[in-house]
C-alpha cells in the first residue's frame, strides 16, 4: 500500500519500506490492557480497554511512549501482529472492562480499524469505539472512520506552530488539527452522550496538555475551542506533563508549576468552557506508562 493514512501523505509503500511513522503495514500493537485513567465517561466503572498501537506519525520530544512510538520498536515490545491477533487480545479482554474499546495512536494504522471494528462485529462484539489521537489526522482519513469511531478523543497540543515543529517535528500543526476536530464534531456532535450510567457511547472530548512555560499556548487553544467550537464542547485540561527524554530543551526540563496550571483553568473557566475535566497535580506521578508489563500502569 502506498500510504496516505496521515497529513505527511508521503506515499511511501508500506509493503516495502517504512516511512516517517516507521510502521509496517502489518498492524503492530504494544498492549491491550483495562485502563482506569481516562476520563470517568471513558472509563466508567470499570475502565476502557485501550488498545496501544505502535509507531505514531508524530515526534513529541517529551512522548510518555517513547519506547513504543518511536522508529524501530523493539521486538519484545510488540505483543500483537495483525488485524486478527489484535481481534483476538480485545475479545480477550473486554469482558474485564466496560463495553468500550480505545483505539490510542492508531492513525498510521487507521485503514485498519475498520477491519478491527468488523472483526469484533463477527464476534458478536459491539463496544463503543474511541478513537484516541494526537490530533494530527487528515481530514479524509476521518470521513473514512465515521461509521466505526464512536467517540473522538483528539489531542490539541498547539496553537503556536513554531511549538509544533520544534516540539512534534509536525507542520502546521494547529490548522490540520483544527480541521481534523471540526470534522469529528460535525460527525458526532459537540455533546458527549452518556448511557444511564454515565458511560459515553457518541461524541468528542478534546484533550490539552499544558506544557511547562507556555501558557500562552494553552490559551491559545482554549480561545480556538471557545470560538470555533459549540459552548458545550467537552475539554479536558491536564496536568502530568513529566519530562521524559533524553534531547529535552531547557524549558521542558520540569513539571508543569501549580501556577501556571490553575492560571490556565481560570482562564478556561473565563471563556466559559464550563465541560470537561481539571486533573490534580498529582497526576504527573501516576501517569507514566510501563509497556514492558501486562497492564502497562500501575493504577
Amino acid at each position: 500500500m502506498n500510504c496516505r493514512c496521515c497529513p505527511r501523505r508521503c506515499g511511501v509503500d508500506r509493503g516495502e519500506s517504512e516511512g516517517f511513522c516507521g510502521a509496517p503495514e502489518l498492524v503492530e500493537v504494544a498492549a491491550i490492557c483495562r485502563h482506569l485513567g481516562e476520563e470517568p465517561p471513558l472509563r466508567g466503572e470499570r475502565g476502557i480497554c485501550n488498545v496501544f498501537f505502535a509507531h505514531c506519525n508524530m515526534r513529541c520530544l517529551f512522548c510518555q511512549n517513547q519506547e513504543i512510538s518511536r522508529g524501530k520498536v523493539a521486538e519484545e515490545r510488540i505483543r500483537y501482529r495483525g488485524v486478527d491477533e489484535v481481534v483476538e487480545g480485545i475479545a480477550r479482554m473486554l469482558p474485564e472492562c466496560e463495553n468500550v474499546v480505545g483505539f490510542v495512536s492508531a492513525t498510521q494504522y487507521a485503514y485498519a480499524i475498520p477491519q478491527i471494528v468488523e472483526g469484533l462485529h463477527e464476534r458478536g462484539l459491539t463496544p463503543t469505539t474511541v478513537y484516541n489521537t494526537n490530533g494530527y489526522e487528515s481530514v479524509e482519513t476521518l470521513r473514512v472512520l465515521e461509521p466505526y469511531v464512536d467517540v473522538y478523543l483528539p489531542d490539541m497540543k498547539y496553537m503556536d506552530e513554531v511549538l509544533g515543529r520544534r516540539y512534534s517535528g509536525t507542520k502546521g500543526y494547529p490548522n490540520v488539527a483544527g480541521a481534523a476536530i471540526e470534522e469529528m464534531v460535525r460527525q458526532k456532535g459537540s455533546r458527549l452522550m452518556c448511557d444511564e450510567r454515565g458511560v459515553a457511547f457518541r461524541g468528542v472530548v478534546i484533550r490539552h496538555l499544558v506544557l511547562p512555560g507556555q501558557v500562552e499556548n494553552s490559551k491559545g487553544v482554549i480561545d480556538w475551542v471557545a470560538e470555533r467550537l459549540p459552548w458545550n464542547t467537552q475539554l479536558s485540561l491536564m496536568a502530568q506533563y513529566y519530562p521524559v527524554g533524553k534531547a529535552l530543551p531547557d524549558e521542558l526540563g520540569r513539571k508543569v508549576s501549580k501556577e501556571e496550571y490553575e492560571e490556565v483553568v481560570a482562564y478556561m473557566e473565563k471563556k466559559g468552557l464550563a465541560n470537561g475535566w481539571v486533573q490534580e497535580m498529582e497526576a504527573s506521578e501516576t501517569y507514566r506508562p510501563d509497556f514492558g508489563k501486562e497492564g502497562v500502569f500501575s493504577f
